[in-house]
């Protein structure tokens, strides 16, 4: 069923057309991946989708009640106050409900016996239902389930939201937005800020989600995963296809191997016809013939059945290139020695926060070694070591020092902003000409005036290039990449796999994009909060498939222990006169299950003493009586819950 109707979309700014008669029909409960390369026109329909801006013509149109919710690329969050309560605004009305059953029952207890109590007692029903329906006390548990499942520390929840960086302001706005529950999610690039652990809580989340999505990301191991249509803007068109990203990109590419083939039939058909036209035109008994054929092709032109040559012809599988990625080619002046990195016993902490300890780790000739873990375990501080812009508080990080290295740096310092793009490509090529510098800059899409644009002006995307471009002249032996694909469109992010997968250098790459890691590493390093590192030979699909491996062994696990802390409380009251084996049915419930019901019933005990103390609950002997009896029930219950969660929680803390 549809939820969201776009017919016939035109949309242009300052004369250009972006997006082209668009139609498309976004279905309830659907997750859907939005594509294309950067300024293709994928934020400007989310803009016209939620009402931020205006179609020239065409229609959008939303079912009824339809609750839409819109992250965009830089979203706000209110400064004002803590963490905590930022993201919980998401429960305003919640909460405000709440207050309203508190004070109904108030009411309650001062219309006792009166004809209006009758009212009142429905009206509390009513609300009570719908405050239950929306999740009634567990709010709280979710509003902590999610800042955890995004990377926000317990600690965090307390700090001001005014000293959080730009990317936790960012990550916090998607917490306020997941936690609203709206029916239809339009994401624009949901994972910028968030590190390998956050995305795959993201993931889960999205595929859990009861309503639709519409997610624009340069994520292809996300938009695989969870995606089920893909949907291109390119040349200012939509085209679907119902699959993952995966599968998106062979289908295209059989499409426009099939349309290439098409293409060149109906050229070589068309070249025969008029060949034959310009031979017999003027012979008087072919004469008609010639007309004839004339006339077929002038009607094909007509009805628009003559084919146009296919654009942006490339496979990810091919040495085609697309018009609309850059072409790149790493060439190392010569071979480096057998030895490029040396770890050993590595220490390195900034005051009292530790980061790195007891780093061993060697890389060797022709590596290409992949580091991940999550923000702020010390990647890009270990490259700058190794690079010598920061000294180990002990131990040793050697890159070797007979080795040319190029190393791209994420938030792009070594750019000035002030240079134009042709200048900061001849900086570290001055010998070239300014026409040999243009022309290699075509190869990164820098075409015409483009050249001439300053750094200072360029998009991320642009300046990733640049600092590619220039890269990619200086010929390195060693190649040292952190983040090399932020701000880079599918496209050129494809086209910097392919250079670097047949790259005969060494490469040490800092990266979150798990699709980028799976093309091109060999072997990771993984460092983790706890200080502590791992070294895993494969790539990231590798070692996802060893995570899942530890998941499911410490889920078998928790359930064991479980059962052997049954059966040893079995044993203990087996035989007493008196009792009986009992099975709690807690037993198999998980730390989170139990979280939410400790807190349900804690807050009901406290709801039943408050009322005993309610001067109008004393003369209802009946209501009085019942709610002993539910206090009575829920007091043993409690304790045997926080009974549960403590074993629980040791069993996972073992």
């Amino acid at each position: 069923m549809a939820a969201i109707t776009i017919q016939n979309v035109v949309k242009s700014y300052a004369g250009q057309t972006v997006l082209k008669n668009i139609s498309l029909t976004l279905n309830k409960g659907e997750k859907v991946g939005l594509i294309g390369a950067n300024g293709s026109g994928k934020t400007t329909l989310f803009k016209l989708i939620v009402g931020l801006e205006s179609a020239d013509s065409g229609t959008i149109t939303m079912t009824r009640g339809l609750n839409a919710a819109y992250l965009p690329q830089k979203p706000e969050i209110a400064e004002s106050g803590r963490l905590l309560d930022a993201v919980s605004d998401a429960f305003e009305g919640h909460r405000n409900l709440e207050k309203e059953l508190q004070a109904l029952s108030a009411q309650i207890g001062e219309k006792h016996g009166c004809p209006e109590e009758v009212g009142l007692l429905e009206k509390y029903d009513r609300l009570h239902a719908q405050f239950e329906a929306n999740g009634g006390y567990n709010y709280e548990v979710r509003i902590r389930e999610v800042l955890g499942g995004l990377g926000f520390s317990p600690e965090e929840y307390d700090q001001s939201v005014q000293v959080l960086s730009g990317g936790q302001k960012c990550r916090a706005a998607l917490a306020r937005m997941l936690m609203g529950d709206a029916d239809f999610l339009l994401l624009d690039e949901p994972t910028n800020h968030l590190d390998l652990d956050a995305t795959r809580w993201l993931e889960k989340y999205i595929a859990g989600h009861h309503g639709g999505a519409v997610i624009v990301s340069h994520d292809r191991y996300l938009l695989d995963r969870v995606v089920s249509k893909i949907i291109e803007i390119e040349n200012g068109r939509a085209t679907v296809y119902p699959t993952n990203y995966t599968n998106y990109a062979q289908t295209k590419h059989t499409r426009q191997l099939q349309a290439m083939r098409d293409y060149e039939k109906q050229r070589e058909w068309i070249a025969h016809q008029e060949d034959y036209i310009n031979r017999v035109r003027y012979r008087k008994d072919t004469a008609k013939q010639a007309r004839a054929r004339q006339k077929l092709l002038d009607n094909m032109k007509a009805r628009g059945e003559i084919l146009e040559k296919p654009e942006n012809l490339h496979s990810i599988k091919t040495d085609s290139k697309s018009s609309s990625a850059p072409r790149i080619n790493f060439k190392p002046h010569e071979r480096s020695g057998d030895m490029v990195v040396r770890c050993e016993g590595a220490c390195k902490g900034f005051g009292d926060i530790r980061l790195i300890k007891r780093l061993d780790f060697e890389m060797t000739r022709g590596e290409k070694v992949g580091i991940i873990g999550p923000n702020g375990v010390g990647k890009t501080t270990l490259l700058r070591m190794l690079l010598r812009q920061l000294d180990p508080d002990s131990g040793t990080v050697r890159l070797y020092e007979n080795l040319s290295v190029g190393y791209y740096d994420q938030e792009h310092r070594d750019l000035d902003p002030d240079l134009s793009v042709i200048e900061a490509v001849r900086e570290v090529r001055p010998e070239v000409t300014e026409a040999e510098a243009r022309s290699y800059l075509a190869l990164f899409l820098f075409r015409g005036d483009d050249v001439f644009k300053r750094i200072g002006n360029l998009s991320g995307g642009e300046q990733s290039r640049v600092l590619l471009a220039r890269l990619v002249w200086t010929n390195p032996q060693v190649l040292v990449l952190d983040e090399p694909t932020n701000h880079l469109d599918i496209p050129a992010r494809e086209a910097l796999e392919e250079a670097l997968q047949h790259y005969p250098g060494s490469i040490l790459m800092v990266s979150h994009d798990r699709y980028f890691l799976d093309r091109v590493a060999g072997r990771l390093l993984v460092l983790t909060r706890r200080e502590q590192h791992e070294i895993v030979d494969g790539n990231w699909s590798a070692y996802a498939e060893i995570l899942s491996r530890r998941e499911e062994a410490s889920r078998s696990e928790e359930l064991r222990r479980k059962e052997q802390d049954r059966r040893e409380r079995e044993a203990k009251t087996k035989g007493k006169p008196g009792r009986k084996k009992s099975k709690s049915k807690y037993a198999a419930q998980r730390v989170e299950e139990l979280e939410d019901r400790i807190i349900q019933i804690e807050t009901r005990v406290k709801e039943i003493e408050t009322a005993f103390a309610d001067p109008a609950f004393m003369k209802d002997q009946a209501k009085l009586k019942q709610l002993h009896i539910e206090y009575d029930r829920l007091r043993p219950e409690l304790q045997e819950l926080n009974e549960k969660w403590e074993e629980a929680a040791d069993g996972l803390a073992d």
